[in-house]
């Protein structure tokens, strides 16, 4: 294997995740790849959604690829936003995202959540999951200018800063991503894959 395919569009995913798989693999996105698609993420799972899109990548390229799905879960929105993370608003401005969220969660107690990544690999024609979950709270109030999505309102568990406040290097002393990238990396390493 000379390069893995990373079965993305988006750069803020793809910088997180070459900042802990690059050291070890040559990591290209779609469009790197020379593939101009969008996948649609039209099921009702994060594993689901991972599924779709590693299994089109490798039906289109024979290649060894991965997709993942990631998803905000609230706890008093019964796991809201979930897979419908990225399009929570209708307009799926991250912006607009961050403010229907604050506008449900306004009056909860709880403002206990997770954010949850799960990550399909196809790999020898087969496909393997890896997942990871941080744990954390939603805040009132957006904090930090660094990241994407929710990170300027998610405190991870074990932190007094938000996502948005943290450096790559810091958020991935916590991160969901990280965590799931990190058993994908010990799977590859097990199966002797240069």
């Amino acid at each position: 294997m000379t390069y893995l395919i990373f079965a993305t569009n988006n750069p803020n995913k793809a910088e997180e995740v070459k900042s802990v798989l690059a050291k070890y693999y040559t990591i290209k996105t779609l469009k790197e790849a020379g593939i101009f698609i969008d996948i649609p993420e039209p099921f009702d799972t994060l594993e689901k959604n991972a599924t779709e899109k590693s299994s089109v990548i490798y039906n289109l390229t024979k290649m060894d690829c991965f997709g993942e799905d990631t998803g905000l879960e609230a706890d008093a929105l019964g796991g809201e936003p979930g897979v419908k993370t990225a399009r929570y608003a209708d307009d799926g401005i991250f912006g607009n995202n961050i403010d229907k969220l604050l506008f449900n969660l306004n009056g909860k107690q709880n403002r206990n959540a997770q954010f949850k990544t799960v990550i399909s690999l196809m790999f020898n024609g087969k496909e393997y999951k890896f997942d990871g979950v941080c744990k954390g709270t939603i805040i009132a109030t957006r904090r930090g200018e660094y990241g994407f999505g929710y990170d300027p309102v998610f405190v991870p568990l074990g932190s007094d800063k938000t996502f948005g406040e943290m450096s790559m290097v810091q958020k991935n002393k916590y991160s969901h991503r990280r965590k799931a990238v990190e058993k994908l990396v010990k799977f590859l390493k097990e199966h002797s894959v240069k």
